[in-house]
């Protein structure tokens, strides 16, 4: 695990673009997997900054969401297909018939995970998986557990993550309950992956998932066990990681 330590957020942004911009240069079409929430925002802005200044191409990249609220249609401001037509898809030349994400529509959630779970096999898997860090632990929305939940599934969502999640909707009445999410397994067959966390308040836990033992109650300590995992990471985000520990 490389841990990359940044002054800032903005040059988190910068640093996690320029690695996601490589894994495009280096392989055109290949498969991004992709987060939302508000940490990856300025990565997105960075790439939309390069495809528009002519160095980065995406017209043959395949893109496979890591989740999607169920119960919230895509045209809903606060879906994260809307998310990611939003900050991406609609600014760059990538062809919507290769973006991918579960479809919080579907009410037979076993049937739509299966389906989810097969299309990311049929893509050859992912190259680059792109993640945040929630606040107690989970990455995609796989909430801390008794075991590691193995591939996509619908998941019920944690008070902390619909508390967290609330400031996106009028009030937490709002936030759906559940939602569909890779699982842990799909996740760690990612060929690469890149983790991005910005903020103090997310100190206590990065010291936790990377540092401590691996368990289910924290998800993303699963991601030691992982052979190519980048962490790019504020200096305010690592304060409870020694200097020594990051590069």
């Amino acid at each position: 695990m490389k841990i990359y330590r940044t002054a800032d957020y903005n040059e988190m942004s910068r640093k996690a673009a320029n690695i996601i911009a490589s894994q495009v240069i280096l392989k055109p079409d290949c498969v991004l997997g992709l987060a939302t929430g508000s940490t990856p925002i300025g990565t997105y802005e960075n790439l939309v900054e390069k495809y528009k200044a002519g160095d980065l191409d995406f017209s043959e990249v395949n893109t496979v969401n890591l989740d999607e609220y169920k119960g919230l249609p895509r045209t809903n401001d606060q879906s994260y297909y809307y998310f990611m037509h939003e900050n991406l898809f609609d600014k760059v030349n990538i062809d919507p018939e290769k973006t991918n994400l579960p479809d919080g529509m579907k009410p037979d959630s076993e049937a739509e995970c299966a389906r989810y779970e097969e299309l990311i096999q049929s893509l050859g898997g992912v190259d680059l998986q792109l993640l945040g860090l929630g606040h107690n632990g989970h990455i995609g929305f796989n909430e801390p557990a008794k075991a590691f939940d193995k591939e996509t599934h619908c998941v019920d969502l944690q008070e902390r993550t619909i508390e967290a999640n609330k400031r996106f909707f009028a009030s937490a009445d709002e936030v759906p309950r559940q939602a569909y999410t890779m699982g842990i397994k799909t996740i760690m067959q990612a060929r690469k992956i890149l983790v991005v966390v910005s903020g103090e308040d997310k100190a206590d836990i990065v010291a936790k998932a990377f540092f401590g033992p691996v368990t289910p109650d924290v998800p993303a300590s699963i991601l030691q066990m992982h052979p190519d995992v980048t962490v790019v990471a504020d200096a305010a985000a690592l304060a409870k990681v020694p200097q020594s520990k990051t590069l």
